[in-house]
């Protein structure tokens, strides 16, 4: 499973096309007059406020190479501001292995470097906005995450850990062991180096196995064969 297209709502597309392309220095793919796309290796991660409601915020990850994580923290260190948990602005997650480091952007998203030792590739390049590899993760926000996971499951994509889905836990689903997942989860749980919690928000996720999924409008769960 890779994530193609990433589609989030937004109501700041001006102040987030800048942090993006000037402060991050993403490559722009695309721009409308409501929307954006950039770069992300092998991802587009796009931006729209056609039809936004609220201050919609979302949490994402960009897969970075395995060699790179105190680099590439280094880099978006003198870019913006790294999030703190615990006082400490970096991750340990030993059990995938892996470390991690979080900004947020001018719409309030939870913006994670990820570097996975295991399934990232080295990269030899002095590390810049190129290195990444692509959209490692998303955070799919449902009502009900249990009916979803078994809806996932039916296009191949399974918790991780093999853990029951619940709405109070964050379900890791992935397709292959390849560093690229849906984190899977209810309302109201907290995000990890941000104080803001789980929220449905509209969002469309474009796989590379010809299938759409995400939130709609009227926050309800949705999955498209787009070869059909």
């Amino acid at each position: 499973m890779q994530i193609k297209l990433l589609t989030l709502q937004t109501n700041k597309l001006e102040q987030m096309k800048r942090f993006y392309t000037r402060d991050l220095e993403f490559s722009m793919c695309a721009e409308g007059p409501n929307s954006f796309q950039i770069q992300a290796g092998t991802s587009i991660l796009e931006f729209t406020n056609e039809n936004v409601v609220g201050e919609p915020y979302y949490h994402f990850a960009f897969n970075i190479p395995a060699n790179q994580f105190q680099e590439a923290k280094a880099w978006l260190k003198g870019k913006t501001t790294l999030l703190l948990e615990d006082g400490e602005d970096e991750a340990d997650f030993s059990f995938w292995p892996a470390h991690a480091c979080y900004c947020t952007d001018p719409a309030g998203n939870i913006v994670e470097f990820i570097a996975r030792y295991h399934v990232n590739p080295i990269c030899e390049s002095p590390f810049s906005i190129n290195n990444i590899l692509n959209i490692s993760e998303i955070g799919l926000v449902v009502q009900d995450a249990p009916r979803v996971g078994e809806r996932l499951k039916k296009i191949n994509i399974f918790e991780s850990d093999h853990d029951p889905i619940t709405n109070s836990s964050l379900s890791f689903m992935q397709e292959i062991e390849n560093g690229v997942f849906i984190l899977l989860t209810g309302v109201g749980r907290r995000w990890l180096f941000s104080e803001k919690t789980s929220a449905i928000f509209p969002m469309e996720i474009t796989l590379d196995k010809q299938t759409v999924l995400g939130v709609n409008e009227e926050s309800e769960f949705f999955i498209e064969n787009t070869m059909i």
